[in-house]
């Protein structure tokens, strides 16, 4: 059968349901993503899921394609689609049974890096087989060399922490105590740890909950005929989108610092996105060979970033689900930062996830100018802190620290927003501070972070942190310290990145980016987060827009004078 005629066919399948209780039934699916997705969050025990957000929900059809996804973490979505496929690959359903629970987050097998672990549920109705109810959370540390378990000087996956692959932790509804008291000799924080994987299964069992009572409403063999419409809908209207994109190859490439190891050697990305009657393929023939350090970013990452872009550059009105996802097809070279060999650590292939996606997105620049930005910053700063309280218990904290998106045709960049792939939070200073002997002495919007244009970059933010007691291990991991974010059609690039740590005798140590240290009382951290490129020329700035930006302090009045290009008068000084 041709593809026009399976065009037909699945249109005429699509209007012989009726149109509302299909449509009843996706939403349905996705307020229960959602719902899972709430339990997760309020019943985790780790500050930077509770807090950052670090985790996502989803449901999977029976071969393993997406039926809907939480509002959450596109890096956590995307990479729960290999994950469950891989689990069909070892589990047949025929072999599986109502009670079970599979355990994940092996990166060379589906994963993404060893933090995210992926809890997914086999769910039955009457021992009819229905789907799968899926979880994934970055748990704060699963061992290896640093607390946090994202050392930004490994080199081999073995230092980053427990591997493991797709196997049961829970067969018909008994746990095995073997696996579990093996997990928790592995990690610095077995009770935090435990607490977030119960969190897990909670979202799981609620997701099974919810789709089981749907079966007593509908019978189960026409919600699965429902699931499927719904995927094959949203690839038609996905396929349609991408046909108003001109065929054709399109490009682009951005650059990361440094791999963590090699502190002086930019790593380039680049992206050759080809478009062909309702298909879209991305070709990564140019980029970067894999780097010592822990930036590669294994396969199931690019399907991530292409999963993002796909919906960026189709459009929110389609429904998220597998279909969408169907017309995408990726080339990785093996041997590549895009498809390491193994060993090769992976555990920062956030920063590398979100350049790809950004590029992804930004080689349809020209042709999709309401659609597509100036460059973010794109750097989503991870801090982690790790040592002893005076009782003994260790702690282990991670921050999540955002930068400034860039501007856009007809408005400005937003400040301190995540970006291209991920949807974290910071943790508020007063979480912060209840669990580590840290006090945060400033925090703020970075003044003239943000690219300058007719359209300014979003800013990025500043931060101070003062070491109150103890020895603590300290892991940075920043980006666009070196690599600006670029601005667009005469817009000027954000400003970069810059971290220093000041010791308490006074010295200045500048973090190249990547930095794995020991702090000490009295050492202080001072971060500041990377802006937004710009759109247009300063010059075509209006002036309201100018002088609205001095009242809020996102620039200062040099800027205005130099860059923009404007004199103040003396009236207008005293209004300010």
């Amino acid at each position: 059968m041709n593809r026009e005629a399976k065009k037909n066919n699945k249109k005429n399948k699509l209007d012989s349901f009726d149109p509302i209780t299909v449509e009843v039934l996706r939403n349905k699916l996705e307020g229960i993503a959602n719902e899972m997705q709430h339990s997760l969050l309020r019943s985790a025990f780790s500050p930077i899921v509770k807090e950052g957000l670090d985790a996502s929900a989803s449901l999977f059809t029976l071969n393993g394609e997406t039926l809907s996804q939480s509002i959450s973490i596109p890096i956590h979505l995307g990479t729960l689609i290999p994950i469950v496929q891989e689990i069909l690959k070892r589990y047949s359903v025929a072999t599986m049974c109502d009670g079970d629970i599979f355990i994940m987050n092996d990166p060379y097998l589906g994963g993404t890096h060893l933090p995210d672990i992926a809890i997914i549920m086999p769910v039955f109705w009457n021992g009819q087989p229905l789907g799968f109810s899926a979880t994934m959370v970055h748990h704060q540390d699963v061992g290896g060399m640093t607390p946090g378990s994202v050392p930004t000087n490994a080199t081999e996956i073995f230092q980053e922490g427990i591997r493991i692959p797709p196997i049961k932790i829970c067969v018909a509804g008994e746990f095995d105590q073997n696996v579990l008291e093996l997990l928790k000799l592995n990690v610095r924080l077995p009770d935090i740890f435990l607490g977030d994987l119960n969190s897990q299964i909670a979202s799981c069992t609620v997701g099974k909950r919810r789709l089981s009572e749907l079966c007593e409403a509908y019978k189960a063999k026409f919600l699965l005929e429902v699931f499927e419409l719904l995927l094959d809908r949203s690839e038609s209207m996905t396929r349609e989108a991408l046909m108003k994109i001109p065929d054709g190859v399109y490009r682009y490439e951005d650059y990361l610092d440094n791999d963590g190891v090699v502190l002086d050697k930019k790593i380039k990305i680049a992206v050759k996105a080809i478009v062909e009657k309702g298909n879209i393929s991305f070709n990564f023939g140019d980029t970067s060979d894999q780097v010592k350090g822990p930036f590669n970013c294994v396969p199931s990452g690019s399907l991530s970033a292409a999963c993002f872009a796909i919906r960026v550059l189709t459009g929110s009105e389609i429904p998220t689900n597998g279909g969408c996802f169907r017309p995408i097809s990726l080339e990785l070279p093996e041997g590549s930062i895009v498809n390491p060999k193994e060993p090769a650590p992976v555990n920062a292939r956030t920063s590398t996830i979100k350049r790809i996606a950004g590029c992804m997105v930004s080689a349809f620049r020209e042709k999709l100018p309401h659609k597509v930005t100036a460059d973010s910053a794109s750097e989503m700063l991870i801090l982690q802190f790790g040592g002893y309280r005076p009782d003994g218990q260790h702690f282990v904290v991670g921050e999540l620290i955002a930068s400034g998106s860039g501007a856009a045709i007809d408005s400005d960049g937003v400040d301190v927003i995540e970006t291209d792939a991920s949807n974290c939070m910071n943790l508020p200073i007063e979480a912060l501070e209840l669990e580590v002997p840290i006090r945060i002495n400033s925090f703020g919007l970075r003044q003239n972070s943000g690219g300058c244009g007719r359209y300014r970059g979003g800013l990025g933010v500043f931060r101070e942190y003062e070491i109150l007691e103890g020895e603590i291990k300290f892991t940075h991991r920043g980006e666009r310290h070196y690599c600006a974010a670029r601005g667009y059609n005469g817009g000027l690039d954000g400003a970069r990145s810059h971290s220093r740590v000041i010791r308490f005798d006074g010295t200045d140590e500048i973090i190249p980016s990547k930095l794995v240290t020991e702090l000490k009382k009295g050492d202080r951290i001072i971060i500041e987060t990377a802006g937004g490129g710009g759109y247009g020329a300063p010059q075509e700035r209006s002036v309201d827009q100018i002088l609205k930006d001095i009242r809020d302090k996102k620039i200062n009045r040099q800027a205005a004078r130099e860059i923009y290009e404007y004199e103040l008068n003396e009236k207008m000084n005293e209004s300010l």
